[in-house]
């Protein structure tokens, strides 16, 4: 440690606050918070022996130190959260921002419009959320506009503009999704009576809507007017539906926060649930990944914070399943041993558990995907190879009548492709139709390439094609003294038939060996490679000599017509304006009279 460092560590204030370590790049590595800023740093270096490998690795990139001192804990936790998320240190649990989470929007505006949205705007409109499953927003969204028409125009319906009788009703209101404010149809106070209702029902308050009904219910029935009445009761009917399909856990408990968690040691899972009136309101659950083998003390916290902040939560209780420091003033930590809380809080556990054991079978079903030497070891066997095939190259040729001629090379590597190792080629010593000749000549040049400049042979060369093929690439190969070093294959195919160099009869694979699968994956990835650049060459080659081929017309011109209408055929049809704005009067007047010269009947 140098003496700056060491002086400025014997001088941090005893106060509360936020660390943060910096690397010889001046690279923030670390954010921490501390009830004593001297003390918590101080620890770190006074240890002889480190709990883990990288605690030990991230005190020996310490370079510097900066400290932000605060008025308590609770500043120092937040602040913690918020700078983790803005710097993403290296030795940090990782928090993410939750810009993706959908939100219900109540808009700032005369008759509120009520949508969905993931941009919170601060203009005075209010946010419901966020919500972790958009599916959950659109049952709310369709329970709304059964419950209550209303407006979905962006009209500015201020009164002056109503009186004026500025707009007119449009296709929500005959069909009865709205009452048509805009035309004067429905007042405010009526309107706004709607959207209290709605706020009740996004934040759990459901039976005081149902209550609220059933009264006006009972007040037109009172006064006769039934048809009113039968539409509340209809409504009311619709929200007890949507009630009963609620998780009920209790009526004594209300607006309490439940986390628990999972510690699986290399990350801690943590599950959150949102209890309002007695009934579950939202749920979520993440996966903090551990970074120096944090203890569930340290990292729950750090989780209540960022998850009380995403869901915007205000309550005062939270349940959980251990004591932890949350140093927030009016907030309580309570850990129930009995009765509905306990309930509650098993509750959160078990659907952690179903959680973790949905990861792991995740985890198990991408291993088992992406585990592919076994497979390897199946085609070594059934190739009767001498070496396990971890590189494997594979061509394929294409050309239409003889023209165009390419080919394309695929390489994978432990039975995945490695894309940015592919090669296209041109031919270009063949004249004609002639697979063989050109099979010949793109082995040749590749592998000829590899041994002039020192790079590694694959173990498998595959060729796409039968015996003419397999034996055109084994002339490459005997020409380079290559025979012996690499194994070669051709797959047919007709019927999937595999070659093997001077023998006629060929090897039937069972349709359903992982090696056979292998196989064909590089045998169709290679003709995919190599249509694509075949129809690419062919395109461009096709547009050059139809627009380039005009006197006085260069690529430049060309390209600058087709970028603008697409395709030669479209350039034909447009007039000597529209051809002038692209490229000026004098071209446009060349190309206009070339093809006005070539369309007539004389020509």
């Amino acid at each position: 440690m140098n003496e700056t460092l060491k002086d400025k560590i014997n001088n941090l204030p005893d106060k509360p606050g936020v660390y943060h370590f910096f690397d010889s790049d001046e690279k923030i590595i670390y954010v921490g918070k501390a009830k004593s800023l001297k003390k918590r740093v101080q620890s770190y270096f006074n240890k002889h022996t480190y709990e883990n490998y990288r605690l030990k690795l991230l005190v020996n990139k310490i370079q510097d130190i900066q400290y932000i001192v605060v008025e308590s804990e609770s500043e120092a936790l937040l602040l913690e959260n918020n700078l983790i998320k803005k710097y993403q240190p290296k030795y940090n649990v990782q928090l993410k921002d939750d810009k993706t989470f959908p939100w219900i929007c109540i808009k700032n505006e005369p008759f509120p419009r009520v949508f969905s949205t993931r941009n919170v705007i601060k203009d005075g409109s209010q946010y419901f959320g966020p919500y972790t499953s958009s599916n959950m927003v659109r049952i709310l969204l369709d329970l709304i506009r059964k419950l209550y028409p209303l407006r979905t125009c962006n009209y500015n319906l201020s009164d002056e503009n109503i009186e004026k009788q500025k707009f007119r009703p449009c296709l929500e209101y005959h069909i009865g999704n709205c009452k048509a404010p805009c035309i004067g149809n429905q007042t405010k106070e009526n309107y706004n009576e709607s959207i209290d209702n709605i706020k009740r029902i996004l934040k759990g308050n459901l039976q005081e809507v149902i209550n609220y009904l059933h009264h006006m219910m009972m007040d037109f029935s009172r006064e006769y007017n039934f048809e009113e009445a039968q539409v509340l009761k209809e409504k009311i009917s619709i929200l007890e539906k949507y009630k009963s399909r609620s998780t009920v856990v209790s009526a004594t408990i209300h607006n309490v926060d439940v986390f628990t968690y999972i510690d699986d040691g290399k990350s801690l899972l943590v599950n959150y649930l949102k209890v309002v009136a007695g009934r579950i309101v939202q749920s979520h659950t993440v996966d903090i990944k551990k970074k120096l083998e944090e203890a569930p003390e340290e990292l729950l916290p750090i989780a209540m914070v960022d998850i009380r902040e995403k869901m915007k939560s205000n309550s005062k209780e939270i349940l959980a399943p251990i004591e932890v420091d949350f140093p927030f003033e009016g907030v309580k930590i309570h850990v129930p041993q009995r009765g509905d809380k306990k309930k509650l809080l098993d509750l959160s556990q078990r659907n952690l558990k179903y959680y973790h054991l949905e990861k792991k079978r995740r985890k198990e079903q991408l291993k088992r995907k992406f585990e592919k030497k076994s497979v390897l070891e199946e085609l070594q066997k059934n190739l009767h190879m001498d070496k396990l095939p971890v590189h494997i190259e594979c061509f394929d040729n294409s050309n239409i009548q003889g023209t165009y001629p390419v080919a394309a090379c695929v390489v994978f590597r432990n039975g995945k492709p490695k894309k940015n190792e592919y090669r296209h080629y041109n031919i270009q010593s063949v004249q004609g139709p002639d697979d063989y000749a050109s099979m010949e000549e793109v082995v040749y040049r590749r592998y000829k390439r590899l041994v002039s400049e020192g790079e590694e042979l694959p173990q498998l060369i595959v060729i796409d094609g039968g015996k003419g093929q397999l034996s055109s690439a084994m002339k490459s190969l005997h020409r380079l003294g290559l025979r012996d070093e690499i194994a070669i294959i051709g797959i047919a195919k007709k019927l999937e038939e595999i070659y093997f160099p001077n023998d006629s009869v060929p090897l039937y694979l069972d349709k359903n060996s992982s090696s056979l699968h292998l196989i064909q994956q590089l045998r169709d990835e290679a003709h995919r490679f190599g249509i694509n650049f075949h129809r690419k060459k062919r395109s461009n080659s096709i547009k050059e000599t139809a627009l380039e081929k005009i006197p006085g017309i260069g690529a430049k011109t060309a390209q600058s017509l087709l970028q603008e209408f697409n395709s030669v055929e479209r350039v034909k049809k447009q007039n000597l304006e529209e051809l002038s704005k692209v490229v000026g009067k004098a071209k446009a007047k060349i190309v206009y009279d070339y093809f006005q010269n070539a369309a007539s009947p004389e020509n």
